[in-house]
């Protein structure tokens, strides 16, 4: 069931948009348009399936554990650092970027 000239001037209107009646012809239709593209999702047979707000579902943490994975093979620390404009302790060593806070971190 297409979506009215009025329901659009109404959707328009909650999302503070102001549109001109050039604007909401052509916006009538452009959302008709969107409408009609999903359709096709209609047609599923949904029955029994429970609505979900996430994609991950229940899920609470999906994080791996920050560990390196020495199956693969790794760039060593001298030779990533060895163009390195400046380095500390085996680590690049970069100016601050939040301000006047004593320097390099």
């Amino acid at each position: 069931m297409p979506l009215t000239r009025e329901e659009v001037a109404g959707i328009a209107d909650y999302a503070r948009i102001a549109l001109t009646d050039a604007e909401l012809d052509e916006m009538t239709t452009y959302m008709n348009e969107a409408v009609e593209l999903l359709e096709p999702i209609r047609q599923y047979d949904l029955e029994g399936v429970e609505p979900t707000f996430h994609p991950i579902g229940d899920l609470s943490n999906v994080m791996s554990d920050d560990v390196p994975d020495t199956s693969v093979r790794a760039l060593p620390i001298d030779v990533a650092l060895e163009n390195a404009g400046a380095s500390r302790d085996r680590s690049f060593r970069v100016p601050s970027i939040l301000g006047d806070q004593g320097g390099d971190r």
